[in-house]
């Protein structure tokens, strides 16, 4: 542990903030085939309240990361956990799908608030291989809240429906507000003068031109696309191909979460004596392998809920091993930039994710395997992108 602060966050309350927008992203992906037909809407319109969530998560967190290096983490954190909690009450009370989906993009806008602000948190504290491994075990403590989402969200759109799913995330978006508002110190000991406009694109810039940034950012983006995808398409496949209800989509889904806690574990465990970079590499390499299984398996005809979870399972393994490593080397390259640097990963990894979502709900009804492929793609890219930051870093040292 560095001295850079004097009180450290609490851990479940960083678990807790990182926790609120995934779980807000996976409790409602079981309905989405349910508010196809509730709506009288195409597929591809109802996958924009999966897009747009995912893009409102991206664009937030170019403004988090950067502006909190300079005001703090606490305050944005604080306004950003209230804009969810409104979000998810406009959501429930929605009476069409434009006002759905403009809610999700508000409650993205609030959601992201956690997850770009708890990794600069822990970089604030701890160095760069430490910070690794402690966003390991938030991320490994935190993913139980999407494993059991689904589930969760599968058994309320059979019960209740969907508006109850955001009811309950008000519920609980409120009590993480609370929960923050009492016990959450601020982390940033040193700040930066007022936040501007030529501030945040000469960071950017800055950054854009380190290579180290550059290849970790995209590593994560194309590792992340792999997930998305599968979100984008798997719940069609489940319940439109194979008949499947949206419970039994939540309940295989657990076996994906289970994989992506498995991997974080891992990464808390070994990245210290292991190296970012090594852990990397593995990663990359069981998510290609995760998807081109799950590829074989559609191709051959085996299509069936085991050859399209447990495959995925691997891949997601893959990311718990890629995804805080790559964090972790992404906000390090430069320490005056921790907040932006965290806020631009994210923001390239959840755009990249929303495009492969989006492309995979636009094709799927014509194309039903599309999802095999973009995973397939995704994941030979990221592994490839590593391979050659790997290579440059052995001839920058002979």
């Amino acid at each position: 542990m560095t001295d850079r602060t004097r009180v450290l966050p609490p851990f479940a309350i960083l678990v807790a903030i990182s926790a609120i927008g995934p779980l807000s992203l996976n409790i409602f992906i079981p309905s989405m085939p349910g508010l196809q037909d509730e709506f009288g809407i195409p597929y591809g319109k109802a996958q924009l309240t999966l897009t747009l969530f995912l893009i409102g998560m991206a664009v937030c967190q170019l403004i988090y990361g950067p502006i909190s290096d300079r005001v703090g983490r606490r305050p944005m954190l604080l306004g950003g956990m209230a804009v969810f909690v409104l979000a998810s009450v406009l959501a429930a009370l929605a009476p069409s799908i434009e006002v759905l989906i403009g809610a999700r993009l508000l409650q993205a806008l609030g959601g992201a608030a956690g997850i770009v602000l708890a990794r600069a948190m822990v970089r604030d504290v701890f160095d760069r291989d430490k910070s690794a491994s402690v966003i390991s075990y938030i991320t490994m403590a935190f993913v139980v809240a999407p494993m059991v989402a689904p589930v969760l969200g599968g058994f309320i759109e059979v019960i209740a429906g969907w508006r109850y799913d955001f009811w309950l995330l008000a519920v609980l978006g409120a009590a993480v507000l609370a929960a923050a508002w009492l016990r959450l110190p601020e982390t940033l000991v040193r700040r930066e003068g007022a936040p501007n406009a030529v501030g945040l694109v000469a960071g950017a810039m800055h950054l854009a031109g380190i290579a180290r940034f550059r290849s970790y950012t995209l590593t994560l983006a194309f590792t992340s696309a792999v997930f998305f995808a599968f979100l984008g398409g798997a719940p069609h496949i489940m319940v439109d191909v194979l008949h499947r209800t949206p419970m039994e989509y939540g309940l295989w889904f657990v076996l994906i979460s289970s994989g992506y806690m498995l991997g974080n574990f891992l990464s808390g465990r070994f990245t210290q004596r292991v190296g970012i970079d090594r852990m990397m590499l593995m990663g990359c390499g069981v998510t290609t392998l995760g998807g081109l299984l799950c590829l074989t398996a559609a191709a051959l005809g085996f299509l069936s809920p085991p050859t399209l979870f447990v495959p995925m399972a691997f891949a997601a393994l893959g990311n718990g091993l890629t995804i805080p490593n790559g964090t972790a080397g992404a906000i390090s390259v430069d320490a005056r930039l921790t907040g932006a640097a965290a806020g631009w990963a994210g923001f390239v990894q959840m755009a990249c994710g929303a495009a492969a979502s989006q492309l995979v709900g636009t094709l799927q009804e014509d194309f039903p395997f599309s999802v095999f492929w973009c995973m397939s793609a995704a994941s030979i890219l990221a592994l490839a992108i590593h391979l050659g930051a790997l290579r440059r870093k052995r001839l920058a040292r002979s």
